[in-house]
């Protein structure tokens, strides 16, 4: 096995934590993308270990939702039957939270001295629907506050790799307007640059986070360190891999 790629935020120092790489295409993660389930499974629970020795993993089943699962035992982590959401929030012990990405943004909370985490996947559908939101306030009924919580966002899709249309658009909010930049039209049709990091963020400062970091690395561009569905689209490909974000409480 490869060695894990793994990134770490000084705003989450102290609380097991770490977003990975795909170690040059070698690491995929998501039992969605290709490769044997079960070799996927190993490798999720290699990680795992590598966040917390021993810890457990608790990753559910990602479907673009706003939902979140507060977990106080691990499941089975299995291709089939993890809870459907698109967060996870604990303030038990010897768990380890993951979700994975591949262009979406993934962000991991904590409040140290409540002793609460998260961890939580945002498209623009989630993010918009606010599965942010929602994460921050199942922490909260943990006892979790939104002056102790700390948010990370992890590897993302840049705003100059994220080409969207007219279509895409018209499902933000007029305030929404700064995180859409024009470029040139193509085919005929008005396009624009999103900017999913910087809108991600200002929902979380909005929510009342008011510890917030950006580890501003592009999953499109960053061709050998992390799997992207987009880079995968435009180059035809049947399938894609993941890249996976963990966090856990300290024993």
């Amino acid at each position: 096995m490869s060695a894990f790629q793994i990134e770490r935020s000084a705003l989450l120092a102290g609380v097991p934590h770490g977003f990975f790489g795909s170690a040059g295409g070698a690491h995929q993660f998501g039992f969605g993308g290709p490769g044997d389930p079960g070799r996927v499974r190993m490798l999720r629970a290699a990680a795992a270990d590598a966040i917390l020795a021993g810890g457990q993993l608790a990753a559910p089943h990602q479907v673009h939702s706003p939902d979140v699962v507060t977990v106080t035992a691990a499941w089975e982590d299995e291709a089939e039957g993890r809870p459907v959401a698109d967060a996870v929030v604990t303030a038990t012990s010897g768990i380890v939270l993951g979700i994975v990405t591949a262009d979406c943004g993934p962000i991991l909370f904590a409040d140290r001295e409540a002793g609460v985490i998260g961890a939580a996947h945002a498209g623009w559908r989630g993010a918009v629907e606010g599965v942010l939101e929602n994460t921050i306030a199942a922490m909260e009924a943990l006892g979790a506050t939104r002056a102790g919580i700390a948010a990370v966002l992890g590897p993302t899709i840049a705003q100059a790799s994220y080409e969207v249309d007219a279509p895409f658009r018209a499902r933000f909010a007029a305030a929404d307007a700064p995180f859409f930049a024009p470029v040139p039209p193509r085919e005929g049709r008005a396009r624009w640059h999103f900017d999913l990091p910087g809108f991600i963020i200002a929902r979380l400062a909005a929510a009342g986070l008011g510890k917030i970091a950006d580890i501003g690395r592009d999953t499109f561009s960053h061709v050998a360190r992390y799997h992207s569905h987009r880079r995968s689209t435009q180059a035809c490909e049947t399938n894609y891999g993941r890249q996976i974000s963990m966090i856990a409480l300290p024993r």
